[in-house]
């Protein structure tokens, strides 16, 4: 089934808001990962020893919703507080996640194309034609 999910970028204090949102909510963290932990990879560029630190990924279920973030990088750039946000749909198959990718990406800018990743998921980012950022995910293997 598809679901769709807020995804927030902070600069370098991902944890914190994630921590206090865990305190008003409740609730336990299924993963959360810096990038130090990703493998190396020629399409990365490398990362500092403080952004080594940062969340790369963390998810936080709230309901029937899971609110996820992570923290920019120099190589991404500073997040833009107000613009921040993305909308993530994980869908239940890869002919509906190209689907959904492409029909967004019309007009847009798809600086993300769907790719296999180091996580298990077929995923790729775009911007659409109205500004609004997007993820689009397929998890290939299911989570236990």
């Amino acid at each position: 089934m598809t679901q769709v999910n807020p995804y927030l970028i902070f600069n370098g204090n991902c944890e914190e808001a994630f921590l206090f949102y865990q305190s008003v909510f409740g609730g336990e963290f299924p993963y959360m990962g810096r990038f130090k932990d990703m493998p190396a990879d020629d399409n990365c560029p490398p990362i500092s020893e403080e952004e080594a630190n940062r969340i790369m990924h963390v998810s936080l279920p709230i309901g029937n919703t899971v609110i996820m973030g992570s923290d920019s990088t120099s190589g991404s750039g500073d997040a833009i507080i107000g613009t921040n946000i993305s909308i993530s749909v994980n869908t239940s198959s890869k002919a509906e996640a190209d689907s959904i990718y492409n029909g967004l990406a019309t007009g847009g800018n798809a600086f993300m194309p769907m790719t296999q990743t180091f996580w298990g998921a077929y995923f790729g980012m775009l911007k659409d034609k109205f500004g609004i950022n997007w993820m689009v995910n397929f998890d290939e293997a299911p989570k236990a």
